[in-house]
């Protein structure tokens, strides 16, 4: 059995080729969080307290408001606390990171024919994989909490997606931006041919050119026009069930929230 790949993606927001903020500065704030002291945080990272300062005080210098706050007295000569703001900036980074890494995942599942592939991702060039979609942005629709967008991939097929509106601004979502779509293997469900819904969001009816059997599980790969296809990863008593076999007809769909957006 081949070794499983795995793709470490690394979050680094810079700013004229500068480090703005890193996975190390965030370790060094979560730590201040933690042990309330800047050089007790150095030693928890394995900074030198130099380091650990300049990396806060960094961080510091690129937000309106302070991340942390230090606080004097004591035997130890004072200590440090992280403010909202400080936790807020975690959590961004966190989000972010996550996202980063879900699609990491997906490339390493999909893998790369050659290097050549690799580096085609890398400059943002189209790639063909599993479940990853480019297209078009053609509607925004902005609700108080998320926003809905819509995605045209082909002349008849878009994708829904729906995320918070603190991303689509950071992806500057609107008409006409192109961006990548991609839906993790087991995110997509099977639904019944005639099934009647008034929400037809992310339904793709198409043709089963193969089926895969594992012991629990089936992986179908699922042509559903337009030169695109769809693999979807659903359990074998439902396909079994659903008597779903190579060269017949399948219903795909998934939800809107399970639409990851990725843009450069």
């Amino acid at each position: 059995m081949p070794p499983t790949r795995k793709i470490d993606a690394l979050l680094a927001l810079r700013s004229d080729g500068k480090l703005l903020i890193g996975r190390d500065r965030i370790k060094v704030l979560e730590a201040v969080a933690e042990h309330g002291s800047i050089s007790k945080a150095a030693k928890a990272v394995g900074f030198s307290y130099k380091a650990a300062w300049d990396a806060v005080s960094a961080i510091n210098n690129l937000l309106p408001s302070p991340a942390f706050v230090t606080k004097a007295g004591g035997k130890s000569g004072g200590g440090a606390e992280l403010t909202l703001e400080g936790k807020k900036l975690i959590e961004t980074f966190h989000r972010l990171e996550d996202r980063l890494s879900r699609i990491s995942s997906l490339i390493a599942e999909e893998g790369f024919d050659s290097e050549a592939d690799v580096l085609l991702w890398g400059v943002g060039l189209r790639i063909s994989a599993r479940n990853m979609f480019r297209g078009e942005v053609v509607s925004v629709r902005k609700w108080p909490v998320d926003v809905e967008v819509a995605l045209q991939i082909s002349g008849e097929h878009a994708i829904h997606s729906i995320v918070t509106n603190e991303a689509a601004v950071d992806l500057d979502l609107r008409p006409g931006r192109k961006v990548v779509a991609l839906v993790k293997s087991s995110f997509v469900e099977l639904a019944p041919s005639d099934r009647n819904s008034t929400d037809a969001r992310n339904l793709f009816s198409g043709v089963v050119t193969r089926r895969t059997d594992a012991e629990r599980n089936c992986e179908l790969l699922i042509d559903i026009g337009s030169g695109k296809t769809m693999t979807a990863v659903v359990p074998r008593r439902d396909v079994e069930t659903a008597g779903i076999v190579e060269g017949g007809g399948v219903t795909a769909r998934f939800a809107p929230e399970n639409v990851i957006l990725a843009a450069d």
